[in-house]
C-alpha cells in the first residue's frame, strides 16, 4: 500500500473522520482529504505525529521498503524452482511463507510464489498436497479482490478449480456468476463444473455451441485472410485460404452452400466466367436444401434455428445482385447464366 492508503485504511480502523485527523494535527480538513486521495503529502514535519495518531511507525507510514520490484520477485520464484529439485518442496514452501511475511502488502510476490508453488506440487509429484492447498487457497482469496485484473481473475479461477475439485458446485457456479467480463471464460467454466456434476447434457450443449462458434470465427478469419491476400496480390496464399475455408466447412458439417464461398470470392476476382457459373450451379441450388443442424452428431442438443430459410433468402438476394450489380456483369452474357437464373427464380 501507498502512504495515502495506509492513512486513510488506518484513520478507519480507528474510527477517526478526517476533520478529527486533522483537528488533532492543527491542518484543515481539505488537507488531509488530499492526503488520502494521493493528491498531496503531509509535511515532513508532521510525520512522526500522524504516526504516533495513527497508532503505527514511521517504516509502516511511509511503506519503507515495502515492495519487490519485477525482476526481483521473478529471481525468487527462480530460487524456489532450484530449491525444490535440490533440496525439497517443504524448504522451498517455508522459504515462500517467510518472504510473504517480510512483505505483506507486496501482491505481486504473494501472486508470483503461490501460483509457482500450486503449480509445483503437481510437476514434482508433492506427497500429501492437501496440507499446501488449504494455505494457497487463503492467498487466493486475497488476491480474488486485487485491483490487477491479471492477478484477481487467475485469483478467481484457481479458486473456481478449488470448489469443483472438492465437489463444492454450488460454490464454484457462485463464483463463476460473480466473475466480470474478463479474460476468464464463464461459460468454459460453467461446461467444466457441469461435466464434473455429471449433468453431460448441460455440458455437452455449453461445448456444442462453442464448436459452432469457433468454426463460424474460423470462418470469418479466413475470408479475411483471403480478402487480403487477394488486395496484395498473393493468388497462392488466397487459394490456399479458400481451400482452408472449403475443408473446414464440410468437416465441420455445415450447410453444403457455403463451402463453396471462399471459391466463388476467387472467382470473381479473377472475373472468371465458366470457374463462376461451375460454383453457382452447385452454391445456389444448396441454398434451397434444408439443413436441420441436429443432423450432425456434434450439434445433436442444438436448438432449431432457422439456417434454412435464411439460406433461402440470402440465395434470392444473390440472384438479384448477379443481375443487376457491375461487378458481376462479366457472367452475365452467357446463356448458361439465364438458364440459371430463370431456375432459381422458378
Amino acid at each position: 500500500m501507498k502512504i495515502n492508503q495506509i492513512i486513510r485504511e488506518k484513520r478507519k480502523e480507528l474510527s477517526l473522520t478526517q476533520e478529527q485527523i486533522a483537528e488533532l494535527l492543527g491542518v484543515s480538513t481539505p488537507a488531509v482529504n488530499k492526503w488520502e486521495k494521493g493528491s498531496t503529502y503531509p509535511d515532513i514535519t508532521l510525520l512522526p505525529a500522524l504516526a504516533r495518531l495513527l497508532k503505527i511507525d514511521l517504516n509502516t507510514l511511509l511503506s519503507f521498503n515495502e515492495d519487490l520490484t519485477d525482476i526481483e520477485i521473478e529471481n525468487f520464484v527462480n530460487e524456489l524452482d532450484e530449491i525444490v529439485q535440490e533440496q525439497n518442496y517443504m524448504s522451498a514452501f517455508q522459504m515462500a511463507i517467510d518472504k510473504i511475511h517480510e512483505y505483506p502488502t507486496c501482491d505481486k510476490l504473494l501472486y508470483s510464489a503461490t501460483l509457482y508453488l500450486d503449480g509445483a506440487l503437481f510437476l514434482y509429484s508433492v506427497p500429501e498436497p492437501e496440507q499446501y492447498r488449504e494455505t494457497f487457497e487463503t492467498f487466493y482469496k486475497r488476491l480474488s479482490v486485487n485491483e490487477i485484473p491479471e492477478i484477481r481473475d487467475t485469483a478467481i479461477s484457481m479458486l473456481i478449480s478449488y470448489a469443483r475439485n472438492r465437489g463444492e458446485y454450488s460454490k464454484a457456479e457462485e463464483l463463476i456468476n460473480m466473475l466480470p467480463f474478463s479474460t476468464i471464460d464463464r461459460e468454459e467454466q460453467l461446461a467444466i463444473l457441469y461435466h464434473k456434476q455429471k449433468k453431460y447434457e448441460d455440458a455437452e450443449k455449453i461445448w456444442e455451441h462453442r464448436v459452432l462458434k469457433g468454426v463460424t470465427d474460423i470462418q470469418t478469419a479466413l475470408i479475411n485472410m483471403l480478402e487480403i491476400a487477394l488486395l496484395e496480390k498473393c493468388n497462392d496464399n488466397a487459394e490456399f485460404f479458400a481451400d482452408m475455408y472449403k475443408t473446414i466447412t464440410r468437416q465441420f458439417c455445415f450447410p453444403e452452400w457455403m463451402r463453396y464461398n471462399a471459391h466463388l470470392l476467387l472467382a470473381i476476382d479473377k472475373k472468371n466466367k465458366d470457374e463462376c457459373l461451375s460454383i453457382l450451379k452447385k452454391m445456389l441450388p444448396a441454398m434451397k436444401k434444408e439443413w436441420n443442424v441436429q443432423d450432425c452428431q456434434l450439434y445433436r442438443n442444438a436448438k432449431d434455428s432457422e439456417s434454412t430459410l435464411f439460406s433461402s433468402r440470402l440465395a434470392d438476394t444473390l440472384c438479384d445482385e448477379l443481375a443487376t450489380k457491375e461487378e458481376y456483369a462479366f457472367v452475365r452474357d452467357c446463356i448458361e447464366f439465364r438458364e440459371l437464373m430463370a431456375e432459381m427464380r422458378s
